[in-house]
């Protein structure tokens, strides 16, 4: 059984989310709302000392088509950068689409409008990413 700790990178915030290999499910936690990298680092810092993830698990935006474009650039940079310091495995997965899943799944659960759903998508989004981690996993292991 291993932990994961699951990131879906903004400039505003980063959405955080946990997941357990032996259940192969994941659960939202509380996005860093810190702008600088330093308060950023130090929320990780915290979650990583908490959690004690064996991999680290970054969402990867891309168009529709799947060409690259500069939030996919920054969250590259990001993931070679949460690996640089921390030494940890980190795993990139698409996560075209997350954020609209996530808006969707937060409406169903009653959460409707921007305003009531701000403080969770990001978070949310992190989830679903490292949700779809664990079933490739699952998938590949089968």
């Amino acid at each position: 059984m291993s932990t994961l700790l699951g990131f879906d990178f903004g400039l505003a915030r980063i959405g955080v989310a946990v997941g357990e290999t032996e259940t192969s499910n994941a659960h939202p936690l509380p996005a860093i709302h810190d702008e600088t990298n330093a308060g950023r680092f130090a929320g990780i810092e915290k979650l990583l000392a908490e959690w004690k993830p064996a991999t680290l698990v970054v969402g990867l935006p891309v168009h529709l088509d799947g060409s690259e474009h500069a939030m996919t650039v920054r969250c590259r940079r990001f993931a070679n950068q949460l690996h640089g310091r921390y030494g940890l495995p980190v795993v990139l997965v698409d996560e075209r689409l997350s954020s609209a899943e996530a808006q969707e799944r937060l409406s169903e659960a009653g959460l409707k409008g921007w305003r009531k759903q701000k403080s969770q998508l990001d978070s949310a989004a992190a989830q679903i990413i490292v949700q779809q981690y664990l079933e490739s996993a699952q998938n590949a292991a089968s």
